[in-house]
């Protein structure tokens, strides 16, 4: 195993306001369990924050984070919400979930292919979740915001794990709903909403070591935000390669105030030192539609009309290719901080491949809790290489997508430096070098073809020991109509 020491010091400039209160230790001075903040964001892209040198978005509270913890390079996600969820509440690839989009699905039914359903359209019954194994683990657990593992009370975090939950349930970012039934507090934005319920879990349980999951719904569209912000972006310069979407950006600084108000609720509460603080995204930005219906407004704030182009192109992820829904970098890699004073080095990056499998090992070996006997855990924990920079540089990581969205279904595999792309519609394969080639540009196949064949025969093992879904042949296929949507057959 090979490992790496640790990397670049992130610039001095942000290095502003970044000391942390120091917190007493209790009354035996031993040091207590520590809490775990989990913060993600929805499609938010790898390249769309300051720390990975975005510069037209505005995060000081974010950029703070990352000046206080460590910020990851090679961080990834599934290329869709409920497949990232899934994994992340069962510590096992999405593919093996058999959740691999977002619930209930895409569906063209005239294309060469048939893409396969989800086994099941919920996390399944027999899964211990995360929330599950960090109660047994005498936390307090809490999940307020989307879900997005079906809305069936028998399916709710509140029923997976989670002792305090409140779910998203649609309405969009002004007239939010919740299951179950909650007084959500008028009309006031759902990030503000949800941070709140937050601060008020935290404040419960400040006496008793915590999980708390805030799961925010911006930056997905339909694009909305404050008016008062999406002026503030509009009357600012664009920088180059970047659309500069106000409304986004606008969206992406209401995401930065609640992580402002996450981290001065542990300062006031005298929490930070023994808190660990996580950032993530749970999938790369939207680059486009993939049905090209303009992406609207909610109740008027943006205040922009359909079709304009604010409210359409939301962000780039280059030099990252593509973006959501594809296996490209654009699509599967995210934005992954963490901050866990004393422990986590501040100020830091890490090129430890990282993925959303890995958070439930990792937290097993924060708390100490014991994994479920007859549950296969597919990620590492990430301890290593939080605290001391240590990770495998030659790990193997492994996506799966088997339907249609912004690309053709795919599968993939990346090996250190190295990743394959398998194209499942006409079983063509793609090898890049992501050392030399992020943009994926490249495609070394031919030039490389031990390490095709090796790449290759690894993904394969991987797809039979998962069990991973492929398409078949479509006997209704239909050129002139292939490129259609229908409604998906768990809809009807």
């Amino acid at each position: 195993m090979k490992m790496r020491k640790r990397t670049t010091i992130i610039t001095a400039f942000l290095l502003v306001g970044a000391a942390i209160p120091a917190v007493s230790a209790d009354s035996q001075n031993k040091p207590a369990r520590p809490n775990i903040v989990l913060v993600m964001a929805d499609d938010l892209g790898g390249r769309d924050l300051p720390a990975y040198g975005n510069r037209f978005n505005e995060t000081p509270n974010i950029d703070r984070l990352a000046v206080q913890g460590t910020v990851f390079h090679n961080a990834y996600a599934a290329p869709v919400c409920s497949a990232t969820r899934a994994s992340i509440q069962s510590g096992q690839y999405p593919a093996r979930v058999g959740i691999f989009d977002f619930i209930p699905g895409h569906w063209r039914p005239f294309e060469k292919v048939i893409a396969p359903k989800h086994r099941t359209q919920h996390l399944p019954e027999d899964i211990v979740t995360l929330g599950d194994v960090m109660q047994s683990a005498g936390y307090k657990t809490g999940y307020f915001g989307k879900w997005h593992l079906n809305n069936g009370r028998e399916n709710l975090p509140n029923t997976r794990g989670y002792e305090f939950a409140h779910m998203y349930a649609g309405g969009g970012f002004y007239a939010p709903k919740f299951v179950p039934p909650y007084d959500a507090g008028g009309d006031k934005r759902l990030s503000n909403q949800l941070t709140e319920m937050s601060i008020d879990f935290m404040k419960e349980n400040k006496d008793q070591p915590f999980f708390l999951f805030l799961s925010h719904y911006d930056v997905h569209v339909q694009l909305d935000a404050d008016k008062d912000l999406i002026d503030k972006y509009l009357d600012k310069k664009k920088t180059p390669d970047y659309p500069g979407n106000a409304v986004y950006a606008a969206m992406i600084e209401h995401v930065d105030n609640s992580v402002g108000d996450m981290m001065q609720a542990t300062d006031e509460l005298g929490l930070t030192d023994n808190t660990i603080f996580i950032f993530y995204s749970d999938n790369g930005g939207v680059d486009n539609r993939f049905d090209n219906v303009p992406l609207l407004t909610g109740k008027g704030k943006a205040a922009y009309p359909e079709g304009h182009p604010l409210t359409y192109i939301a962000t780039s992820n280059t030099p990252l290719r593509a973006g959501k829904g594809t296996l490209y970098e654009g699509g599967i890699r995210v934005p992954l901080i963490v901050r866990w004073p004393g422990k986590v080095a501040s100020g830091a990056t890490s090129e430890a491949i990282v993925s959303s499998v890995d958070f439930y090992p990792t937290f097993l070996d924060l708390v100490q809790g014991k994994a479920p006997e007859k549950q296969v855990l597919d990620g590492f924990s990430m301890l290593p290489a939080l605290t001391k920079n240590k990770f495998d540089t030659e790990r193997e990581l492994f996506t799966h997508y088997p339907v249609f969205h912004h690309e053709q279904p795919m599968s993939a595999l990346r090996k250190g430096d190295w990743k394959i792309v398998q194209n499942l519609v006409s079983g063509e394969f793609e090898l890049f070098n992501l050392k030399y080639d992020v943009n994926e540009m490249t495609d070394l196949k031919f030039s490389y073809a031990e390490k095709t064949a090796e790449m290759k025969k690894a993904l394969a093992k991987w797809q039979s020991d998962t069990n991973a879904q492929n398409p078949v042949p479509n006997p209704d296929f239909d050129p002139s109509k292939r490129y259609e949507w229908g409604t998906h057959p768990d809809r009807k």
